[in-house]
């Protein structure tokens, strides 16, 4: 009869040890029993960068990345993205559910009048030099919006926690877009409570001299998209700050910037920003046989491809790049589209790149679309930690309210010098 359980043989002692499986894991702290002595501290795993180590139970987003699958709350991102618009995805990944109607017109209602920020933050932004990265405006404009809501600091009451996280879903489009303005040397534009949460963005960003900015619908509706695909991930390393830096119960705003911060590298975030200026560097169709040869020799590397987690293809790749066609029918096509299309084909086709699960990933697409809608380069990391705030809002609210969770605090193998005396500096 099988058995819920791991056995392990220790051949150092012969000492066999039965161990619980339970959702095909075993806890960490089962193996601290093992020890050859009694003085040991006990059998720990070793795992750099958490390859193959749960560290909490969620009930927020799947992944399969075998089989190219990624779902919030169960429901399939295909459908989402079709069928749905950002604000209603909020609040289903918060929430659990899809809203009903009463329900989101209040939920829109609340964020729509969340939007405009304090005029003091609006003068810390332009404190800012003109030149300063967009990304580096948005960490610390969040960071520093902790001291102008302290009673976020109150994070066991369930209606401050709330509170807080309208103000950041409303707020965070328009530091944004401040930040861009700021880059551009253009005044600031106020929320429009009368658009979309994303054609209110729209407007921050690129009103001038109209009384009324109308957004393009298209345009409007494609960042909507793009909004939802990165809206949660799983325990990727910016949501893996959140809540590490969120177990020691500082308020969301400080957890956010951390969370944010770890969004900003170049290897997370940053990586749609690697795949334009690898495009911009091949420059031509005809110059990808010679890039692909580099690739091969390890002598240059095939950005926008392959993913820590999809072995398959990223399933939001597929929805972006359909996206991109009808962007490019408002922007005119991307000269660099060519190039990304050439590359995808021979990625899919070439053996090299086949048995290595090179597949096109979400930051393969989605920069050439920013490009088009005329985004700087500075502004992608921006633009995804915009719709991930719900994200990373919805896994800080399940770890406070997980029993399981303490403050983060991983144990370390120790490799270095036993003890020494210590040798005055003349001796040494």
């Amino acid at each position: 009869m099988s058995k819920d359980t791991l056995t392990i043989t220790d051949n150092r002692t012969g000492r066999t040890y039965e161990i619980p499986v339970e959702h095909d894991t075993i806890q960490a702290m089962h193996l601290r029993q093992i020890k050859v002595n009694e003085d040991d501290f006990g059998m720990m795993s070793y795992d750099p960068a958490f390859k193959n180590t749960a560290s909490t139970k969620s009930t927020i987003t799947y992944i399969d990345g075998d089989k190219g699958i990624l779902r919030y709350r169960g429901y399939p991102i295909e459908q989402l993205a079709e069928k749905s618009n950002y604000l209603e995805v909020a609040y289903l990944i918060l929430y659990g559910e899809l809203p009903t109607k009463e329900q989101y017109d209040e939920w829109e209602h609340v964020i729509v009048h969340h939007t405009f920020v304090h005029e003091n933050i609006t003068q810390l932004m332009k404190a800012f030099r003109h030149d300063a990265h967009p990304m580096g405006m948005f960490i610390a404009t969040l960071a520093a919006m902790s001291t102008y809501y302290p009673e976020g600091r109150n994070i066991s009451d369930p209606w401050i926690r709330t509170k807080q996280i309208h103000r950041l879903i409303a707020k965070l489009p328009t530091v944004a877009a401040f930040s861009y303005r700021h880059s551009r040397g253009l005044p600031y534009v106020y929320p429009d409570n009368d658009l979309s949460y994303t054609g209110n963005f729209l407007s921050m960003l690129d009103k001038m001299t109209e009384v009324k900015y109308k957004p393009d619908p298209v345009l409007e509706r494609a960042l909507d998209v793009l909004f939802i695909l990165h809206a949660d991930h799983e325990q990727n390393c910016g949501t893996a700050t959140m809540r590490v830096i969120g177990s020691s119960h500082t308020d969301p705003y400080t957890a956010m910037a951390g969370a944010a911060a770890a969004l900003y590298g170049p290897l997370h975030g940053g990586a749609n920003e690697a795949v334009l200026r690898m495009l911009m560097e091949i420059g031509d169709v005809k110059n990808v046989p010679e890039f692909i040869k580099g690739v091969k020799n390890r002598e240059r590397l095939l950005m926008g491809f392959g993913h820590r987690v999809y072995k398959n293809y990223d399933p939001r790749a597929r929805i972006i790049k359909q996206v991109a066609d009808e962007v490019f029918e408002v922007t005119g096509k991307n000269p660099l589209l060519a190039i990304a299309l050439e590359l995808e084909r021979i990625a899919l086709e070439d053996d090299f790149f086949v048995q290595r699960n090179l597949y096109p990933n979400v930051d393969f697409y989605s920069g050439i679309i920013y490009q088009a809608m005329r985004f700087p380069i500075a502004m992608f990391p921006v633009l995804f930690a915009i719709p991930r705030t719900i994200g990373w809002l919805a896994q800080w609210v399940e770890m406070l309210e997980d029993s399981e969770q303490k403050i983060a605090r991983p144990r370390q193998i120790y490799l270095g010098e036993g003890e020494r005396d210590f040798v005055p500096m003349a001796d040494r």
